[in-house]
C-alpha cells in the first residue's frame, strides 16, 4: 500500500509541475487581467489615482447611448452581408478542392496565404486599390463611365468591408468544411446514385447534414469574427462614414486611449463578449445536430 502510495503521489507531483507552469501562466496574463476588467468595470479610473466604485452606472451609460445603439446594429448589418457569403464562398471552395486531383496542396496554400497576411497590409492594399482615385474606379471609369464609392458611401461600406473580410477567411472556412466532407464515407454517395439521386440531391441530403458539426464551427468562427472586426475599418474607413462602420471594438480602443476612459471601455468589453456569448449560443441551438457518420 506504501508502493502505492507513493507511486501516486509522484504521479500528482508530476502532474503539477507539467500544469503548474500554465496555471502560473494563466494567472498572470488571463486571471489578472480579467479581475482588473472587471474591477474597472464598476469603477470610474482614468488610468491616474484609485479607481472610484460607481456600481452598475457603466452598465446603465452603455444601453443609454446611442453610440452603442449604432454599433450593435452595424453589427447585426454586418453579420448579414457577411456570413452568407463566406459561408457560401467557403463551401464552394470546399467543393471546388474536393475534385482537385493534381496540386491540391498548392490551391489550398494560395487560398491561406490571405488568412495568415497582416491585416493592416490588406487593408492598406484595398484602401488603395478600391479608393476614388484607383485602379479600380479608374477601370469603371473609362470602361462604363461611372465610379463606386466603396468606402465613402454610408450604405456601401460595411458591405465593402465585409467583402474584404470574406476574403481573408474563405480558405480557411472552406478548408473546415472540406475536412468535414472528407469524414463522409464515399459508400453513402454511391448508394445514392444507384438509387437514381442527383448530385443537387445528394449535397442537400447527404453532404450538408453530415458536414453539420464543420458548418457549426465555421457559423461560431463567424459570429465571434463578427464581433471582433477592428483592423480593417481602422485602417480604411476609421469607423466612418457617419459611424455606419464603427465596431465594438474600435469603440472600445478609442474610448480607452483616446478619450482616456478605460472604465467605459472594460464595461463595453464585457456587454461586447456577453452579446458574442449569446450569439454563439443562439446559432448553435439553431444548427447543431447530433451527426453519426457509419
Amino acid at each position: 500500500m506504501r508502493k502505492i502510495s507513493k507511486l501516486r503521489l509522484r504521479e500528482a507531483l508530476l502532474g503539477w509541475q507539467f500544469s503548474g507552469i500554465y496555471l502560473v501562466y494563466a494567472a498572470i496574463f488571463w486571471g489578472y487581467p480579467f479581475v482588473w476588467l472587471l474591477i474597472l468595470a464598476f469603477s470610474r479610473w482614468r488610468f491616474f489615482g484609485k479607481p472610484k466604485p460607481v456600481g452598475f452606472d457603466n452598465f446603465v451609460r452603455i444601453f443609454q447611448d446611442p453610440i452603442f445603439w449604432r454599433i450593435f446594429w452595424n453589427t447585426m448589418n454586418f453579420m448579414v452581408y457577411f456570413i452568407p457569403m463566406v459561408v457560401l464562398g467557403s463551401f464552394l471552395f470546399a467543393l471546388a478542392l474536393s475534385k482537385v486531383r493534381y496540386f491540391r496542396t498548392f490551391f489550398t496554400l494560395s487560398f491561406l496565404v490571405a488568412n495568415v497576411s497582416s491585416g493592416v497590409a490588406y487593408s492598406i492594399l484595398f484602401s488603395n486599390l478600391f479608393s476614388e482615385t484607383g485602379p479600380v474606379n479608374s477601370f469603371l471609369y473609362k470602361t462604363f463611365g461611372f465610379t463606386i464609392p466603396w468606402f465613402s458611401d454610408p450604405q456601401l461600406a460595411l458591405l465593402s468591408i465585409a467583402i474584404i473580410v470574406t476574403w481573408k477567411f474563405i480558405g480557411y472556412y472552406g478548408l473546415i468544411l472540406f475536412a468535414g466532407m472528407e469524414a463522409i464515407p464515399k459508400s453513402l454517395y454511391e448508394a445514392a446514385e444507384l438509387d437514381g439521386a442527383s448530385k443537387w440531391t445528394q449535397f442537400w441530403r447527404i453532404t450538408v447534414p453530415l458536414v453539420n458539426p464543420a458548418l457549426t464551427t465555421v457559423l461560431v468562427f463567424a459570429v465571434n469574427l463578427t464581433f471582433g472586426i477592428f483592423t480593417e475599418p481602422y485602417m480604411i474607413t476609421g469607423g466612418g462614414p457617419m459611424r455606419r462602420t464603427l465596431t465594438f471594438l474600435l469603440h472600445i480602443y478609442t474610448t480607452a486611449f483616446q478619450r482616456m476612459n478605460p472604465s467605459y471601455a472594460a464595461t463595453l468589453a464585457i456587454v461586447t463578449g456577453a452579446l458574442s456569448y449569446g450569439c454563439v449560443i443562439l446559432v448553435r441551438k439553431l444548427v447543431e445536430r447530433e451527426v453519426h457518420l457509419v
